[in-house]
């Protein structure tokens, strides 16, 4: 198989995966809704970093380790099923606390200004600390490698792939919900959307930190 009939083989199934509703398009629409459009951006790029360590990862055989080694794959299952679960339990606390602010959207929940860089490692470690995400890179991505090319180099290319896919989806995504972000802009609905977004992510965690694969 060559180069440009593998990445467009690639480009097909990532794309099919990338329109499944998951956790990094909840997170990508809550970041969109909550404090606006570059903030949605910020964290789609972050989303898309985490995938690109994860592409290289699988190229080198990071993501196999995770398939192989069974300690190595619990370690970072229960690591994100903290931190999916801490996220979660953070946004369900704000939903309730319901802080009263008059610049509401583009405050966190701890009452600090919220800056573009967190809204990207919010993005970035929440696909980071994904296994799940490892595993379909480990399992597709090394089919679509065509003998003796740079495993790191078209590892990194089909990653970019499924992250320019993602980052048009996404971009839609927040280019949509920015239209109707007057309609969210009523502190009851973001409340929802933070109860929403919060349950999500614990169910998330549970079901991560209570799996086995």
């Amino acid at each position: 198989m060559s180069l440009g009939s593998s990445v467009a083989s690639f480009a097909l199934v990532a794309a099919l995966v990338t329109i499944i509703p998951g956790l990094d398009t909840a997170m990508v629409l809550r970041s969109a809704i909550r404090h606006g459009r570059r903030h949605g951006f910020a964290t789609a790029l972050g989303v898309s970093c985490g995938a690109l360590t994860w592409g290289a990862g699988a190229a080198v055989g990071i993501s196999a380790l995770l398939e192989i080694s069974k300690t190595a794959y619990t370690v970072v299952r229960i690591a994100g099923a903290i931190y999916m679960v801490w996220l979660g339990s953070r946004l369900l606390l704000q939903a309730i606390r319901a802080k009263s602010s008059d610049n509401f959207g583009d405050l966190d929940g701890d009452g600090e200004p919220r800056h573009l860089s967190r809204s990207w490692a919010r993005g970035y470690t929440t696909n980071l600390l994904n296994p799940k995400i490892g595993a379909f890179y480990v399992s597709v991505l090394p089919q679509f490698i065509p003998a003796h090319t740079s495993h790191l180099a078209v590892g990194l290319l089909l990653a970019g792939v499924h992250d320019l896919e993602a980052l048009i989806w996404f971009s839609a995504i927040i280019l949509a919900s920015h239209a109707a972000r007057a309609a969210f802009a009523k502190r009851r609905t973001q409340r929802t959307i933070d109860g929403v977004t919060g349950t999500v992510l614990i169910g998330f965690g549970l079901r991560l930190g209570l799996g086995s694969r």
